[in-house]
């Protein structure tokens, strides 16, 4: 640079002086009225935080931050955790009734994978018994061997207990007039046998990962690009005819793409849901009886749901029914017609709807009694809207817990699971029937003993005050509240007080269970007449489920063979997930909105609230009470949920007793005292040997896993689904 280029550059630079000088005196004035605007509006919003119904994402539309920004200035506003997993529509809004419900507490925490997925491939039974000693023996939970990060050690710190953990107390029955006011049949609402024969829909099943489709016209391989809902619905429907209305993924979760970029796995199936369409394409409103609109944001089994004039088409995943365990796309179609073809002799009306629980309940309804005469032919009353929201309350589902040291010691000499097969099917023969009588406590106190028992014995919900007989060292017996909206614990310290509400199997079993008696006080209770509405529908999903099981063991064909295996697993969801429907949870409408084109929350619906943001969509929920259902019946889920749960503990099995010639008795109180692991909804793990003879009915337990040598007890879920899983290939390699 010589001196003139040197002169030349100093006058561009006063220039640029001269001209940036009045723009930073404006910036800084705008900035100062910006930091004004911006105290003011956190003023207004500490002031209006302080109303009692305030809501932290109403607040947040109104001036245009985040949940998390109002939170930061107003902290009692902080959101108490959605329920993991509420259906959420786009604008339009609809009722989400088709999804089972969750067999374990909702829990507002990030979502994880269900259960790590170890390598199931072993060369011989030899190198698999020595892998899984490797991995298990040294008690360091080594998960590098199976290409797994290695677990922690040690559970996490505990969490000081804030104003959400406090312990729940259940509902009561109000005294008097107002409480014996709730025990009456809901005005006009019953339920009977439909008219109707459902539509059938055209099903596909595709395999996001491969691209491979099969439907009933052939199959095809696509290019679906990264599969995301515009790409699949333009590939597919240019091979398969438009009467296609359900695209069962069987592989790839493609509602999982980009979820690293989500804190919560729902926000990321959110943000799947809601991409761009095909042209043509729009989110589907809202249809026929048989018929749902919008999308079921759900973290693994979701539900999208669009149309193209009056081309209708749903996209689900295939978990619903059944793990496919790695199947192609043809085995899972032949599982769908076996299903078909197993309950086509007992349900001459079956249809095979888009979820096992919308299956399973318009099964059951087609089995309500209509000869004239016969009890229950005008159909079963539904109860009021306050017993079944007592219910709702009170009546929990399977039981869920894992037991870590010092309840059980921190090295155990052996891992063992059984499972109760098809449980649910044994505690369907009797149920609560009609409107339930009230028993208080001096109605109970007055009847004499042999009422009492039978009182206990039948259908029956009891408000009970516990007390745990002081030396006892077994697992807890029942159900009480637990910190979180749907949370259960099983207290079990010795000379420990507790009320709660359970079903009379469960206060039976505390009352008589094989150890030592628990002292139980009535306080109130449900008292119902007994009846069989469940029994024909269970019986003939009983039998379905036996001939896939048998057929699955003799077929030649192994396609065939691993299909009436996956059928059986279907029909055993319609019960499972059948069950949960008749709990009829309140009416829950969702529903998603744009963001602004800056990035703001549109205003939402009235008395919803904010659930989830992704880049482009906010989603909401709205709370509408319990809707007037004809099929509600969260008395019979109760029941079954009662007796399953009482049958973890102690049940009679279908083997006999060779010296007695009595049915020989299995479950948790059978076996050592610190002896069990964990439950899971019908299954018991223990570190004890179990040799109970499986009979192959339904309720009976079956080995399903065994790893007889030292290892560290679990203490996080992480750890325990490695066992289980580790346990299940050690003894799948025992039969090779």
């Amino acid at each position: 640079m010589n001196s003139k280029e040197f002169s030349t550059g100093l006058a561009e630079l006063r220039a640029v002086r001269d001209e940036l000088k009045p723009l930073e005196r404006e910036l800084t004035q705008l900035q100062a009225k910006v930091a004004k605007l911006r105290e003011r509006r956190d003023e207004k919003v500490q002031q209006l935080g302080g109303y009692a119904k305030a809501t932290s994402d109403r607040i947040a539309t109104a001036a245009g931050l985040s949940v998390i920004d109002i939170v930061t200035l107003v902290p009692s506003l902080a959101p108490q955790g959605a329920p993991e997993a509420p259906a959420e529509p786009p604008v339009t809004e609809s009722v989400t009734v088709d999804q089972p419900a969750a067999q374990a507490p909702a829990e507002p925490i990030k979502e994880t994978s269900a259960a790590p997925g170890p390598d199931r491939g072993f060369a011989d039974q030899a190198g698999a018994i020595a892998r899984l000693r490797a991995a298990t023996a040294d008690g360091a939970f080594d998960l590098e061997v199976l290409g797994e990060p290695r677990q922690a050690e040690t559970a996490p710190a505990p969490v000081a207990a804030g104003p959400e953990q406090a312990e729940r107390v259940l509902p009561s029955i109000p005294a008097g007039a107002e409480g014996d006011a709730w025990f009456r049949a809901e005005a006009g609402l019953t339920s009977k046998r439909p008219n109707f024969k459902q539509a059938t829909r055209g099903m596909a099943f595709l395999d996001t990962a491969t691209g491979v489709l099969v439907w009933q016209g052939g199959t095809m391989r696509l290019d679906l690009g990264q599969s995301s809902v515009a790409e699949i619905l333009t590939a597919v429907y240019a091979v398969a005819p438009a009467t296609i209305e359900r695209i069962y993924i069987t592989a790839g979760d493609p509602w999982h793409q980009g979820a690293e970029r989500h804190e919560f796995l729902k926000d990321a199936v959110a943000a799947w849901l809601n991409g761009p369409l095909p042209e043509g394409w729009t989110v589907e409103s809202s249809r026929g009886k048989d018929r749902q609109a919008g999308h079921l944001v759900h973290p693994r089994n979701p539900v999208g749901r669009w149309q193209r004039g009056d081309q209708h088409t749903e996209i689900r995943s295939v978990g619903e029914w059944f793990d496919p365990e790695g199947a192609d796309p043809a085995t899972v179609r032949a599982a769908f017609v076996e299903l078909w073809k197993a309950l086509r002799p007992h349900f001459e009306d079956v249809v095979l709807m888009g979820s096992p629980s919308q299956t399973g309940r318009d099964l059951w309804s087609r089995t309500i009694p209509t000869k004239a005469g016969a009890k229950w032919a005008d159909g079963f009353p539904v109860m009021s809207q306050e017993i079944r929201g007592l219910l709702h309350a009170t009546a929990g589902q399977g039981r869920t817990e894992l037991i870590t040291p010092p309840r059980v010691p921190e090295r155990v000499p052996g891992w063992y699971e059984v499972d109760r097969t098809f449980a649910y099917a044994k505690h369907t023969w009797a149920s609560g029937v009609g409107i339930p009588r009230r028993i208080t406590a001096a109605t109970f106190a007055a009847m004499t003993e042999k009422e009492q028992a039978n009182a206990l014995f039948a259908p029956s919900h009891w408000q009970v005050r516990v007390t745990i007989p002081k030396d006892w060292n077994h697992v807890g017996l029942l159900p009480a509240p637990a910190p979180g909206e749907r949370s259960w614990h099983y207290p079990y310290e010795g000379g420990q007080t507790f009320v709660t509400w359970a079903g009379g199997a469960e206060v039976n079993l505390a009352l008589r269970n094989p150890i030592a008696p628990w002292r139980i006080e009535i306080l109130d209770g449900l008292l119902w007449e007994s009846g069989d509405p469940l029994k024909s529908w269970s019986t003939k999903l009983r039998e379905a489920w036996q001939s896939l099981r048998a057929t699955a063991e003799l077929h030649g064909d192994e396609q065939q063979k691993r299909a009436c295996h996956l059928a059986s697993r279907a029909v055993r969801s319609i019960l499972l997930y059948g069950i949960g429907t008749f709990a009829q949870r309140p009416r829950v409408t969702t529903g998603s909105l744009e963001l602004g084109a800056g990035g703001e929350v549109p205003d939402l619906p009235d008395g919803a609230r904010l659930t989830g943001i992704t880049d482009t969509h906010v989603t909401w929920e709205r709370n509408q009470g319990f809707a007037r259902d004809q099929y509600a019946h969260p008395e019979w889920a109760a029941g079954v949920w009662s007796a399953a749960r009482a049958a973890l503990l102690s049940v009679s099995t279908s083997s006999k007793d060779p010296q007695t010639g009595k049915p020989m008795k299995a479950g948790a109180l059978h076996l050592p005292a610190g002896s069990i692991l964990a439950f899971r909804t019908d299954a018991i793990y223990t570190s004890a040997p179990v040799d109970w003879e499986y009979g192959g009915e339904p309720g009976d337990y079956l080995l399903k896993g065994r790893m007889e040598w030292e290892q560290n007890t679990p203490r996080t879920d992480e750890e325990f689904y490695v066992l289980q899983e580790l346990g299940r290939q050690a003894y799948e390699s025992e039969g090779m």
